[in-house]
């Protein structure tokens, strides 16, 4: 099929997506010669919504007669987009095709119509929208599900072992709602029986975000320690809480965007011109939880961060501790990461190298050479320590530790001779 059959496809995008509406042979001859994956758009079910009004019937039976599919907007789906003929917006006078901001970051604002299109009808286009923002939430919802599969186990785990009602609330919401979904796939919209069941879920939801992220603030507020040894303490215990609550807090994500699409048919059903603005308040809801997310998640970062930073300034005298927290340190932040990852959040987190004990006591050398006298006692000062601390670590411990010590001290002391004999020399 050549390319005078794909400038009959029609594009719109919210940022999330692109909706390519067009003759159902063109559509998916465009979709399937650049290999994207898509969803159906239902356009059906607009053309019994906005039924009334000629113009409006109008738009609604050429929509009908067309073919309608969704691919999440990524780099692929962006420049397969690009293939095809773009026009003037007929509101903004502008094309809206970009994907990158000024910064670099993935901008995703992508709108393109054709003068005179059906979809230039505001009713017939925010029903469009609408359609488009249900299958990104499922696309989200699709995602969050694959995520949560691989540690599905522990959130049960969590979430059996809870006593408290938030908790037990999102259990029963999540029950609600997978039963509205199920419903609403078989009778293709949402009716006031089902709405009745589910259109308080948001509160009980909200709650249990709230108390997720208390709980991952907990977590940080352990990690502000100046001992290693209370930080080698703390750190399994954060480590795997961490993944729990990141795993508690995506499966609020996961009914937040159920609610959503369950939301988005009541309106179209019940009051169908508010169905745009519903549908940009629910994005603009959506970036105020991540932001919320985000915030709290990054306070855990950077106290993680300063813990593995003071680990390593003191692997001199934990040599076992401050790699374990580094080490912890960095599996936290790959679980952060993961979970931003499948939240749509950018990411950033590095992975941090665990000092090594000998870097260290090398460092320590070239001071106590530098340091002269004031070294040697520095040197019985860091052996002392350092066998007081094996100490507590058992017997086997010791001796290796006494060992390090008394090597340290040894050199120190034989600087320290070599030092005084130049100095004799020189007077």
């Amino acid at each position: 099929m050549g390319d005078a059959d794909f400038s009959e496809i029609e594009l719109v995008s919210d940022g999330d997506g692109i909706a390519l509406i067009g003759p159902r042979s063109a559509v998916e001859m465009f979709l399937s010669s650049n290999g994207l994956h898509s969803r159906e758009l239902d356009l059906p079910r607009l053309s019994s919504v906005f039924g009334g009004g000629a113009a409006v019937a109008k738009a609604g039976s050429e929509v009908a007669a067309n073919s309608g599919r969704w691919m999440k907007l990524t780099e692929e789906s962006w420049r397969a987009a690009q293939k095809l003929p773009k026009v003037t917006n007929s509101s903004s006078g502008n094309l809206h095709a970009t994907l990158r901001a000024p910064n670099g970051q993935f901008a995703k604002n992508l709108q393109f119509l054709k003068p005179g299109s059906m979809l230039t009808n505001p009713a017939m286009l925010a029903g469009v929208a609408g359609l488009a923002a249900q299958l990104a939430m499922q696309q989200a919802m699709d995602e969050i599900t694959d995520y949560l599969a691989v540690i599905d186990e522990k959130v049960d785990d969590v979430l059996r072992a809870q006593k408290d009602a938030v908790l037990a609330d999102m259990i029963g919401v999540d029950l609600a709602l997978e039963e509205a979904l199920t419903i609403r796939k078989s009778v293709g919209s949402v009716s006031e029986v089902t709405w009745s069941k589910v259109q308080g879920s948001s509160t009980a939801i909200g709650r249990t975000q709230a108390y997720a992220l208390r709980q991952l603030d907990a977590l940080a507020e352990k990690m502000e320690s100046k001992s290693v040894d209370a930080l080698a303490d703390a750190v399994p215990k954060v480590e795997r809480e961490t993944q729990e609550w990141l795993a508690v807090l995506a499966h609020c994500f996961y009914l937040q965007q159920a609610m959503g699409v369950i939301e988005l048919d009541r309106v179209l059903g019940t009051s169908p011109d508010e169905l745009d603005r519903h549908r940009i308040a629910l994005q603009t809801a959506r970036t105020n939880r991540a932001d919320l997310i985000t915030r709290t998640t990054r306070r855990l970062l950077e106290r993680m961060d300063a813990a593995a930073s003071l680990a390593n300034s003191k692997v001199l005298l934990n040599p076992f501790e401050s790699p374990a927290i580094v080490r912890s340190r960095n599996a936290v932040t790959e679980s952060v990461d993961t979970f931003h990852d499948r939240l749509g959040i950018e990411g950033g987190g590095k992975s941090l190298e665990a000092r090594r004990w000998s870097t260290a006591a090398t460092a320590t050398r070239d001071d106590l050479l530098k340091a002269g006298g004031e070294g040697m006692n520095n040197a019985r000062r860091v052996g002392e320590e350092a066998a007081e601390h094996a100490a507590r670590i058992g017997a086997e411990s010791v001796e290796k530790t006494k060992e390090i010590a008394g090597s340290v001290v040894g050199f120190a002391q034989r600087a320290f001779k070599r030092r005084n004999v130049s100095d004799a020399v020189d007077e």
